[in-house]
Parts: C-alpha cells; structure tokens; sequence
C-alpha cells in the first residue's frame, strides 16, 4: 500500500519536474504501472480494503454466532455474558475455531448495530412558561448518621433551563403531589405543559401514540395547577432531554462527595440554595451573556398564577381494630375511640398521615416510613380510660407520657392514693370537654392550695364555667324603652288592698 509521501513525490516528480513515468518509478522503485496509476487517478490517498474475507473456521458459524450475540445484547446489563462466555458458548455448540476471529467478528457486529441504532434529533426551542420537564432519580446521602437512598425530585423550565429538585424517601404519588406544590411555590407560578415520563403514579394505561390514560388524582393535581400533562413515547428519553442531562448533571454537582444532613429538611434546605446559587453562576446555553437566573427572572411574568398548593394526598380505606388502631403502611396509628367498629380512611402526605370518619378528622399523625411500629396518641384513648380507668397504668399508650407539668405533678401525687387513677382518669376526661388550658390552670390552683383531689379540680373547672359573662346583646333601636323602669315596692301593697 502507497504512503501518502510516496503518492505526494511521484506527482512531484511528474508534474514539477516533468520526469517519465520510467524514471519516476526507477527512482522510487516502482512498477510502471503503479506510477501511472497515480498519476491517472489524481488521487492523493489509496487504500486496499478486501472484497472478501475468508474466514475458513468461523465461515459456516458466522449465523450462529451473530444469534448469540443478538440474545446476548437483549439481557439486562448485570446479566449480559463477556465475550469470552459467548466464545465458549459457540465452542459448545462445535465450533472448533480460535477466540481472536470471534472477537473481530463481534466487534463489528456491535459497529453495525450501533451504526443502524443511530438517530438523528431536531434541537429544541420553548417559550417563556411554555413548559417544564420531570423526573426522578435516586441518590445515596447519609442521614443522621445512617447511609440512606434518597428519591430526588427534579424540575426543570424548558425555556430557562431554571432546575429545582427535592429530596423524598419514595416515589409514592403523594411525593409527586408535594414536589410540585414545592417546585411551583418555589418558581411563583407554573408552565402551562409539563412533560413527564410513563410513571406509574401519574399513567395508568399506555395506548398507541401519545394517548394515555392518566391517574385520576394526578389529573385533578394538574388541573388545579392549570397544567396539561404530556407523556413521552415510552424509551424516547430525549423528548424530556433536559432534565435527563440535568440529572447526570446534579448527580455530579450537588451529590458527590456523599452529602452528610441530619434530616430532609435540612438537605432540601441545602439543595434550593445550591440551585439558585448554580443557577446565578451558570451561563445560559441559548442566549449568550446571560445567566440562568437572569433568564429565569425574565420568565417568572410569563408563568401561570399560582393559586395555592394543591391537597395532595393519597387515599387508602382502612379498617379501626377494637385497640383504636389503622394499620397503613406496615404501621400502625391510633385513632379516636368513636372510630371503632366503621371503616376509616387513610389520607397520606408526604409529611403527615390524617385518617377520616364520615367526614371529620378521627386522627393526624407525622408521617412514619419505617416498618412494624406503633404511634400512639394518648388523648385518643381517654374516653376508653372513663370505662376502665385501671388501664391508666399498664396501658401502653400512657408510657412515657408527656403532661404538662401541673397535671404531671397532681399525677404523681395521686399515684399514691388507692382511687388515684379513677380521680386521675377524671380530670382526664375534664380535658376533653373544657380543653387542656383550662384543666392545666384548674390544677395549677389546687397546687396552689396544697389540695390534690378530683372533686377539687373539677369545682374548680365548674365554678369556671359558671363566671363565664355572656355576651351582651345589641337591642335595635325600635325596642329601646324611653322610660327606663324604676323600682317601687309600694305597688305591691297597692295590689294587696285592691286584693
């Protein structure tokens, strides 16, 4: 094969020189025939490239061999055999070749996949508020001391390139409810798209095209937002490719080295500084000499108006056991004793639980997302102590209950008595229809006076009530008397004679 040097002295010698085609080739020992090749051709490059290779042991396994590296290209990542695996796999059906031609065949096998795998994409353009991007991601971060996965948030404004994520412990739909109320209080004001991809909180079903059939709650979230959702074609990442690339991007950025928080709220708190602070120093892709946050600015008039969080919970029927318990979510929560014996349900935030009875509220609870406990609320269980004030003492949801310290300290003075916990118990229940002020006050003053009964306490509750002023009526002006009424005893010795 020709050198480039040689072609570049043989057009040389020939054209500038005007040495013969004999000449030139004596000079560079050549064949005549490869000089005039040459300088017919005009070429300055030649290549040899073989219109068939033989292959005399791998020829006739060639089809097998491309089988399995088709099936082998199918499996999961984790699952996928090494070419030396496939090479023994060939080997197990006969062939009796060497492993370097089963290497030079796969590797251009993977050229020609990858070659027919190519797209080309049409670069993207959107207005100010036309619409944001979403997606998760999970990331490792140590919390309080113990390494956790996390489930991040990310948002992502089309036009700006404006990024907001928060942290979750799970994807549930309640999670994507909160996230938006976050994102979108945080933005003051929403796009009117967002693009999303198939998850399952937000899609039901997947139909031919762009048709699909949205999660009933996720459909009220977004028309509370006044957002129209749109789904990618499922393996299309690039249709949502910026909060793809923003996802590799805050990966790097925000969570290596490992980030070391003592709670969410402390890490979410961190990660919206980063973003503005990331946003005003990053330049911004599309409009030279401008930031992100300079083009985020810009954009926020272009936004949909705010109109407060959406109540973002999701639903779940649940059963009240006899011990005023819900089992949801491998926990379990007590509920008000009038809650027994009727189905509930389980209203969940991302923070909080509230179960529901008809209507009204029968429990709040901070929302706990580990498994096999049980979150007590004492005041829950009061009315059941009116019955069988002895469970005051073992029961369990009075351990290590907290008081306020003037019911606390008439507690520990009664314990001694051997009616102390049904006079305990009835200042308990006092609490339920005067209110905890009025009772901590009421026993407060029997401290006071050195005096630690019920019977004082609830007097004193009592006589509360009773000093209670009503509110003075207003008298419209028409039934106002012009002679205000003056007392005169003596009327009544008149009606006597008269009698």
């Amino acid at each position: 094969m020709l050198i480039v040097e040689t072609i570049g002295k043989i057009r040389r010698a020939h054209q500038v020189q005007g040495k013969s085609i004999k000449a030139i080739a004596r000079a560079l020992q050549l064949s005549r025939k490869v000089v005039r090749k040459v300088l017919r051709s005009e070429a300055t490059d030649f290549r040899y490239v073989r219109e068939v290779q033989p292959r005399p042991k791998l020829g006739r396994w060639r089809s097998a061999l491309d089988d399995l590296l088709a099936e082998n290209a199918t499996r999961p990542a984790r699952e996928r055999l090494t070419l030396i695996r496939v090479f023994e796999a060939l080997r197990d059906r006969g062939y009796d070749g060497g492993y370097d031609a089963v290497r030079r065949h796969a590797r251009g096998w993977r050229r020609e996949r990858d070659a027919d795998q190519t797209q080309a994409y049409v670069p993207l353009r959107f207005a100010p508020g036309e619409a944001y991007q979403f997606d998760w991601s999970h990331e490792i971060v140590v919390l309080a001391g113990v390494t956790t996965q996390v489930k991040v948030a990310h948002f992502r404004l089309c036009h700006s390139r404006m990024p907001f994520i928060r942290a979750y412990p799970r994807e549930g739909q309640e999670m994507l409810f909160d996230a938006h109320a976050q994102a979108f209080a945080f933005f003051r004001g929403a796009c009117t798209r967002g693009i999303y991809d198939n998850m399952k909180t937000a899609v039901d079903a997947v139909f031919v095209g762009k048709d699909r059939a949205f999660n009933r709650r996720f459909v009220q979230m977004c028309a509370h937002y006044l957002v129209e959702p749109t789904a990618c074609t499922p393996g299309a990442g690039w249709e949502k490719g910026q909060v793809e690339n923003q996802v590799g991007n805050i990966r790097e950025r925000f969570f290596m080295p490992r980030l070391k928080f003592g709670s969410y709220q402390e890490l979410n708190a961190w990660l919206v500084d980063r973003c503005v602070s990331h946003a005003q120093s990053a330049e911004h892709p599309d409009i030279p000499g401008e930031t992100v946050w300079s083009v985020f600015e810009a954009e926020r008039p272009h936004l949909v108006r705010q109109v407060g969080p959406f109540d973002g919970f999701h639903a779940t029927p649940a059963s009240v056991s006899k011990t005023c318990l819900v089992r949801f979510d491998k926990n379990k929560d007590s509920v008000r004793a009038k809650a027994v014996g009727r189905p509930v349900d389980v209203h969940a935030y991302a923070n909080r639980i509230v179960i529901r009875q008809d209507g009204d509220i029968v429990a709040e609870h901070e929302r706990s997302f580990g498994h096999d406990k049980t979150i007590y609320d004492p005041w829950h269980y009061v009315p059941v102590l009116a019955r069988k004030p002895g469970a005051l003492r073992n029961g369990a949801p009075f351990k290590d209950w907290v008081l306020p310290a003037a019911i606390e300290h008439v507690r520990r003075r009664l314990a001694g008595s051997n009616d102390g916990d049904r006079q305990m118990v009835d200042i308990l229940v006092a609490v339920l229809s005067d209110g905890l002020p009025a009772v901590e006050a009421a026993c407060a003053s029997a401290i006071a006076d050195g005096v630690f009964s019920s019977d004082v306490i609830l007097n004193t509750l009592a006589r509360a009530r009773m000093t209670v002023v009503p509110d003075s009526l207003t008298v419209p002006a028409h039934l106002e008397l012009l002679h205000a009424p003056a007392a005169d005893c003596g009327r009544y010795d008149l009606l006597r004679r008269i009698g």
